[in-house]
């Protein structure tokens, strides 16, 4: 059985104390889903965060310096992407160093387009078609890598499933975001949406 999900590259981040957030491994992977619980929606969102970091001009709102760099950048990013996973063999395609989950979309050019693309590096990940099959080569730098032959056809579903987990999970945030981020709620989804380049949830009113 293949299985596809987006996930969100994790990082190190001790004592943090803003909302409450799951526990989480450095340079691990929170698979994005609409099935979240607020821990992990809030473990995400602070990754995420954590990611497009600057310095305001005043740090005198520890929420409002953290979130800075989310809500100012015109393009934030979400590193991670899709990880593919075969059951049977416990394979798995990992996304590699720098790869961002706005980047999925070049998986669309692999089974409706050109029928190849890379994604990041250490490893690097490379995904070909031929004819029906997809190719899916764990680490291209390493001769002997694993790989994942997926049909073209099962993969188009698959993909069109990770659109579905990654649009929940921002509906998700976006009912977490008035309960914990306060006045910020609407711009820390909005500014989700565009690191998922995804179409952004609008916060229900506050209470």
């Amino acid at each position: 059985m293949i299985v596809l999900q987006p996930v969100l590259e994790t990082r190190a981040r001790d004592g943090f104390a803003l909302w409450p957030v799951a526990e989480s491994a450095p340079y691990g992977f929170l698979p994005l889903h609409g099935g979240l619980t607020p821990k992990e929606v809030g473990a995400a969102v602070m990754h995420i965060a954590d990611g497009n970091t600057a310095a305001p001009e005043s740090d005198t709102d520890p929420l409002g310096t953290f979130l800075h760099g989310l809500l100012t950048m015109d393009d934030p990013f979400a590193s991670g992407g899709l990880r593919i996973t075969d059951t049977a063999t416990g394979t798995a395609l990992l996304p590699g160093c720098c790869n961002g989950l706005d980047e999925r979309r070049d998986w669309w050019e692999v089974v409706d387009g050109d029928g190849w693309a890379s994604f990041g590096h250490d490893p690097s990940p490379v995904a070909e078609r031929h004819g029906d099959l997809v190719r899916l080569t764990v680490d291209a730098e390493d001769d002997g890598s694993p790989v994942i032959e997926v049909p073209v056809a099962e993969l188009r579903g698959l993909l069109a499933g990770a659109e579905r987990d990654l649009a929940d999970f921002l509906q998700l945030a976006a009912a977490w975001a008035p309960l914990h981020l306060s006045g910020h709620a609407v711009p820390v989804v909005r500014a989700l949406g565009r690191a998922l380049d995804l179409p952004a949830a609008v916060p229900p009113a506050s209470p």
